[in-house]
């Protein structure tokens, strides 16, 4: 009966480590199964960025050739590669207004029709406005916001270097600078202005809703202008003359095309063994300036478009 007992514990025991070495496995194999994935991922990702950084190349190497490899005021074109795919956004810094020229009231309508309430408008539109004006004796009184601040700053009272300078503007928050920056269901400020933008026509095709109306479109003619390029794909010079002409006298500041820089921003989709594209896509964008006696410059690099 005692060794009958004893067989059993040692049975017993042999079942607990058998399954307590499973369970071992069992983790060791799963955590083996995600390193295995993750690894995976990263040289996806790595593929892709290399992919991506070669299609802005050939997309401004086709932008200088134009036809038949670019049409004028196309907003985007498709590159095939044996081992992807490649979306590549053309947005000249025409579609947005300028960061240093523009006028008080055309900041104060964008930043409303990017969300703020009319007198928080006004306040950040001066604000704006206040920091690209010299001031070499610092009366400004919003200098005493940036004093109050910890740590505490004066503002350059000098022209914008840098569109994220804005973030240190009183009443710029990341959310209104960036926007929807994953799906893109809302414009941020960047999307609107630039250091290198436009104080003429803004590129009918490129700019953003909340741009068209800061130069006096209303909010319906600028969501249609948005729906026809979308079914279009673009909008020719021919059809810009009907619509700024069906507009009337609110679309005289809308213009065609832009002038020599632009962001190119490319995004990416491997091609896995079976043919299928991958879902990981990776965007990277370049802020260019094509030369005038040919070639182009990259001015900034995005790693992350």
């Amino acid at each position: 009966m005692q060794t009958s007992s004893k067989r059993g514990s040692a049975l017993l025991m042999v079942l607990w480590l058998t399954a307590a070495l499973s369970a071992i496995g069992l983790a060791v194999a799963n955590n083996v199964r995600g390193e295995t994935e993750r690894a995976g991922t990263n040289v996806d990702d790595v593929k892709s960025y290399f992919l991506a950084r070669g299609a802005i190349e050939r997309a401004a190497l086709r932008f200088q050739w134009g036809l038949p490899f670019y049409i004028q005021g196309a907003p985007a074109m498709d590159l095939d590669f044996p081992s992807g795919i490649v979306h590549v956004d053309i947005v000249p810094e025409t579609s947005r207004l300028s960061l240093n020229g523009s006028r008080p009231e055309d900041l104060m309508r964008l930043l409303m029709a990017l969300g703020l309430p009319e007198d928080m408008a006004v306040d950040t539109a001066g604000a704006i406005v206040d920091w690209r004006t010299p001031d070499p004796l610092h009366n400004s009184p919003y200098d005493a916001f940036y004093l109050a601040l910890s740590p505490s700053f004066l503002p350059r009272h000098a022209s914008f270097v840098e569109n994220e300078e804005l973030l240190l503007v009183k009443g710029i928050t990341p959310d209104l600078f960036y926007g929807s920056s994953l799906d893109r269901t809302h414009a941020g400020l960047r999307d609107c202005v630039s250091v290198y933008g436009t104080t003429g026509g803004i590129d009918i095709n490129a700019a953003q809703p909340e741009t068209m109306q800061a130069v006096g479109l209303s909010p319906v003619d600028a969501a249609n202008i948005v729906r026809y390029r979308t079914e279009h794909q673009m909008i020719t010079p021919r059809q810009f003359n009907e619509i700024v002409q069906s507009i009337g006298p609110s679309a005289r500041r809308l213009g065609f095309g832009g002038q020599t820089m632009f962001t190119l921003r490319a995004t990416a989709r491997m091609r896995q063994p079976d043919g299928k594209l991958s879902d990981l896509r990776r965007s990277v964008a370049a802020l260019v300036k094509f030369l005038p006696q040919g070639g182009f410059q990259v001015l900034r690099w995005f790693d992350r478009g």
